[in-house]
């Protein structure tokens, strides 16, 4: 980098985010549905799309957009907040919080920009190693947040429920002894792949404590990644605050107008996880009888793989025509690789693939 050009240190010293795309007839590791948005749905939104002013500027704060969440969600709308991708959320709930000093504590391995934004952002970060069992240490959390730094008068927690990219399931009752001791913070609760969970999310948690934040997102079940949408569900006083940090027009047209045809609709939404998750159910019970790979149990979309060698396992899986996303780098998860639920014939393809029969 030409030193007269001014960029800061943080950002010179920061890594890449940790994706290269690779092309293969099929797509499994991204997490992504496995089917798109209905056609019927998509034609609804392209003739609502036709008749509304694209010269004009679309509502300041994505004002439509909340209000269509809140009441799918039982969610206050003025502590509901939409941006272009929960993505963007994790990096304003850092400057909200824990800009230039002040902390960010999350867990190892995880969603890579928790830690990345953080780093980008001049936070001090922390990360707290997942236990043996790839669960989330609840206990080694609180004693961070209890240790002698004392808990920040400025700071976030970033966890995933279910996390990434592990599939564990972080019980309800540990989280809540988390908000009691996380007076100060930030609680954020990324619940990408709430959709997955065969039992209750975290809106009541997040209700009864104003500093916890839960961050939903357009791209996973709904079957929209392409759209770039997602929010926060927060408290109202939280949610004004961060609002200021939001771009403002930044929710275009097209995204409004996708994004309510999509809650006017959600009924498809219930048919595609349930296929998902007889779907996960199968692929896990086929893996079992692998002679060398080991899934493990996943709470999401998605399964993650232990292999003797994940470069083999990826490159025999690519040679097959099926691409999924090696993991093998991250803290603990050594010989692993993540595979996403896919549609069935995509998911034989995988099993054949694999060895094992589709």
């Amino acid at each position: 980098m030409n030193p007269s050009v001014p960029v800061r240190a943080a950002v010179l010293a920061s890594a890449d985010y940790p994706f290269s795309p690779i092309t293969a007839p099929i797509k499994l590791d991204q997490n992504e549905s496995f089917a798109d948005f209905p056609e019927e749905l998509k034609a609804l939104a392209l003739e609502r799309l036709r008749l509304l002013p694209w010269h004009r500027y679309t509502d300041l704060h994505a004002e439509a957009v909340c209000e269509a969440v809140a009441r799918h969600e039982g969610w206050s709308a003025d502590g509901t907040v939409v941006t272009t991708g929960s993505n963007v959320l994790i990096a304003l709930l850092i400057q909200l919080s824990a800009l230039g000093g002040g902390r960010v504590v999350t867990v190892k391995p995880n969603f890579a920009l928790y830690g990345l934004d953080a780093e980008l952002l001049g936070a001090r970060l922390t990360e707290v190693p997942l236990r043996e069992d790839l669960s989330i240490d609840t206990a080694a959390v609180i004693a961070v947040l209890q240790g002698s730094e004392g808990p920040a008068p400025h700071g976030v927690i970033y966890l995933p429920r279910p996390h990434a990219p592990t599939g564990s399931l972080c019980p309800l009752d540990e989280l809540e002894r988390l908000a009691l001791a996380s007076q100060g913070w930030l609680l954020v609760i990324d619940e990408a792949y709430h959709h997955f969970i065969e039992g209750p999310d975290a809106r009541e948690l997040a209700r009864r404590h104003p500093h916890v934040v839960l961050l939903r997102t357009l791209s996973k079940a709904w079957g929209l990644a392409g759209l770039r949408m997602g929010y926060a569900l927060a408290s109202d006083a939280v949610a004004r605050q961060l609002r200021k940090l939001v771009p403002p027009f930044g929710v275009s047209v097209l995204q409004t107008v996708c994004a309510q045809v999509a809650l006017e609709h959600p009924g498809y939404v219930k048919e595609r996880v349930a296929q998902t998750l007889r779907e996960r159910d199968r692929l896990f019970a086929a893996l079992q009888r692998h002679p060398g790979w080991r899934p493990i149990p996943s709470h999401a979309n998605f399964l993650l793989v232990r292999t003797p060698d994940a470069a083999q396992a990826h490159a025999q899986l690519l040679a097959g025509g099926v691409l999924v996303r090696r993991q093998d780098r991250l803290h603990g998860l050594q010989g692993c690789f993540r595979v996403t639920v896919g549609t069935v014939e995509e998911n034989n393809a995988f099993l054949r693939a694999a060895g094992l029969a589709g």
